[in-house]
């Protein structure tokens, strides 16, 4: 399995839609953190977006995995950057590749 970094980035206009959402895509990545596809996540604290570690077997896989999440369904995310990540060096390592 690959690591995947991925950066979601919201937009001001959006807002109303993530916090009516926010419950349901929070249970989204519990259920993917009990599955062990989700290493950890997290908004940043200006707002401006998120950061999700997931695992999947290639891209393909990680992009059938994000549409899942009840943000992307009611359009909550104005864009997703998303990069293989290779842990090296902490408590996320075992999970290198």
């Amino acid at each position: 399995m690959t690591v995947f970094a991925v950066e979601y980035v919201y937009d001001v206009e959006s807002a109303e839609v993530r916090d009516a959402n926010r419950p349901a895509h929070r249970a989204w990545l519990v259920g993917l953190a009990e599955q062990g596809t989700l290493l950890a996540s997290g908004p940043y604290t200006d707002g401006a977006g998120a950061l999700l570690l997931l695992k999947a077997a290639d891209e393909s896989e990680l992009n059938a995995t994000l549409k899942e999440d009840p943000f992307a369904a009611a359009r909550g995310i104005a864009g997703i950057r998303t990069s293989e990540w290779n842990p090296i060096i902490g408590v996320l390592s075992v999970h290198a590749s």
